[in-house]
């Protein structure tokens, strides 16, 4: 059965009963349907006036992320769903956190991202789709902006904001590259600019990094938009857009409940991509299944050079959250890929592949455990294709580098499959009894990669050098004019770098652990609101292009109205 068939057969639970099991009362849900439904942001505001955490113990933060990935993706969201589910199996109060889905993977090459087999979210179509309108919300918002910025010089242009200096770019949550580049014209104003896709933009980040309405409304009121004909910065605040876009925003703001296959309660919010943003979910919503579960899964966007490098030094470091363990996924396709395999040989054992890709998996672990001093267990997630011997030498190759290394069939097997796991991680993180004790052991071993107080450029090198491999940075003549307008005032922002997914480095089709290359910063943009800098490297696009043959051509409606062929 395919994905979306296996989702469709399932009997799923009345969304008040999913959330009774966090202890949520069905007046502290705001209903869309009978299987999903927003958190009441008066229940979330109680929550965040409560000091103490929900239940006996303190609650654990496990972080699911994964090596380098090839295109088809190595199924961490289903692994975050499988280990999930089967935590809930073992009789611990659980929750899951993930990003919502945004259509342009939806649609494009990688489908939807509400994991897989029987490791679902449900229901998965609506999810995968317009869901509850979090992200056409965000989008109105961004592009109200970019409206009220045009309208304004329209109008006489007291701000004196200069067309050639308009930062701002609108947005649309599709893959559509011919809109990366676009010029407008209002009257005899003329202006380049272009587009962006919905999670990679400022608002997403602030969204996403907000820990209620009055900081979301502040915090995009502090964005950049400009500069003025004089050369000073001018922002959404200066246009008065900060109320209307919280007005936009104020019911996308609340967290939106689901359930897995397997009825675990599952918290989908917010949606940045991690290779062209911060990729991670929303604050809000992590800090409030903190306060509900005693377990928390969540997960970082592509492997951990990115989603897991700014879970910590972005989210963690702005929330004071802290993960207590991570979840490193592998499989045997992504190994072999480092190793030299192209994809359409990934399905054919090779031993000798396999251990030279392990490099790959080798630097995550490294970086895990040296750099953000987290304890690592290695998820080999099990694909149909994969051999015995094939699966036999992973397992012991990561072993090699310190790591448990535990087998998962989750997909197929659901909560059994991923029982192994789940008892890993139960024996590991053992009850802490008391929050005291708890930020001791933390103080002794979490850390981030680098402190706020270097310069800009001396970060996007610690990333490069110490998480990359990088033998250096080297910046465009663009992005060194921006650096020096952003060093005074902006030096203690942390740093998100966009690259791709596919390398440790910025060039997609070096694989493996390569060292001494160089990473090529094209751009840098300041994102003022949500309190970081992006290094746009390489060719990194932060409007993604669909390719030859996209996951639309398979999906359509029979007559009943079910929808098919969605993955």
């Amino acid at each position: 059965m395919s994905d979306i068939e296996i989702a469709q057969a399932c009997k799923l639970t009345p969304i008040a009963e999913i959330a009774a099991k966090l202890g949520i009362a069905a007046d502290d849900l705001e209903p869309y349907g009978k299987y999903k439904a927003k958190l009441a942001q008066s229940f979330i505001n109680s929550l965040a006036d409560n000091n103490q955490a929900h239940g006996k113990l303190i609650a654990k933060l496990i972080l699911v992320t994964a090596i380098s990935p090839t295109p088809a993706g190595e199924g961490k969201t289903t692994t975050t769903i499988g280990l999930a589910d089967a935590l809930s199996a073992l009789g611990q109060k659980t929750a899951v956190c993930i990003r919502e889905p945004s259509l342009g993977p939806v649609f494009g090459m990688k489908g939807g991202a509400t994991g897989g087999g029987y490791s679902q979210v449900a229901p998965m179509e609506d999810i995968n789709l317009h869901f509850t309108g979090d992200f056409h919300a965000i989008g109105a918002a961004n592009n109200l902006l970019a409206a009220l910025i045009d309208n304004h010089i329209y109008h006489g242009n007291a701000l004196q904001i200069d067309p050639e200096q308009i930062t701002w770019r609108r947005c649309l949550d599709m893959n559509d590259r011919a809109l990366r580049h676009i010029t407008t014209y209002d009257g005899d104003q003329k202006h380049e600019t272009g587009f962006d896709i919905v999670v990679a933009t400022e608002v997403m980040a602030v969204f996403c990094l907000a820990t209620s309405l009055t900081d979301l409304q502040q915090r995009l009121g502090q964005m950049q938009v400009a500069y003025s004909q004089q050369n000073t910065p001018i922002f959404a605040s200066d246009l008065k857009a900060e109320g209307a876009m919280t007005a936009l925003l104020k019911e996308a703001f609340a967290p939106n409940l689901v359930q897995t296959l397997e009825h675990t309660p599952v918290i989908v919010h917010g949606g940045p991509f991690a290779n062209i943003a911060h990729g991670c979910n929303s604050v809000i919503a992590t800090k409030t299944a903190l306060k509900l579960a005693d377990y928390v899964v969540t997960e970082a966007g592509f492997g951990a050079d990115l989603g897991a490098e700014k879970f910590i030094d972005i989210k963690c470091r702005q929330s004071g959250l802290k993960p207590d363990l991570a979840v490193l996924v592998a499989t045997v396709r992504a190994v072999k890929y480092h190793g030299g395999v192209d994809l359409p040989n990934l399905n054919s054992e090779n031993l000798e592949a396999l251990k030279l890709g392990v490099c790959n998996l080798q630097r995550h672990i490294n970086n895990l455990k040296q750099h953000f001093g987290l304890e690592v267990i290695v998820a080999i997630n099990h694909f149909a294709t994969d051999t015995e011997a094939e699966l036999n030498l992973l397992q012991v190759e990561a072993e090699k580098l310190g790591a448990k290394a535990i087998l998962c069939k989750h997909w197929a097997l659901g909560a059994k499959g991923a029982k192994d796991l789940a008892q890993q991680i139960l024996e590991t993180l053992e009850p802490i009894e008391t929050e005291s004790i708890k930020k001791e052991i933390s103080k002794k071993t979490f850390k981030f990669l680098y402190e706020t107080n270097l310069p800009i450029l001396k970060k996007i090198e610690c990333i490069a050098k110490k998480i990359y491999g990088a033998g250096e940075v080297l910046l465009s003549l663009s992005a060194v004019k921006t650096l020096k307008t952003l060093e005074s005032e902006y030096q203690n922002f942390p740093v998100c770098i966009a690259k791709t997914q596919y390398s440790l480095s910025s060039i997609p089709g070096l694989r493996g652990a390569p060292t001494g290359h160089t990473l090529q910063v094209r751009e840098l943009r300041l994102l003022r609101g949500a309190g970081f800098i992006v290094a746009i490297c390489g060719d990194v696009m932060t409007m993604p292009g669909l390719p030859k043959t996209p996951a639309s051509e398979r999906i359509g409606v029979d007559a009943t109205g079910k929808i098919t062929g969605l993955a």
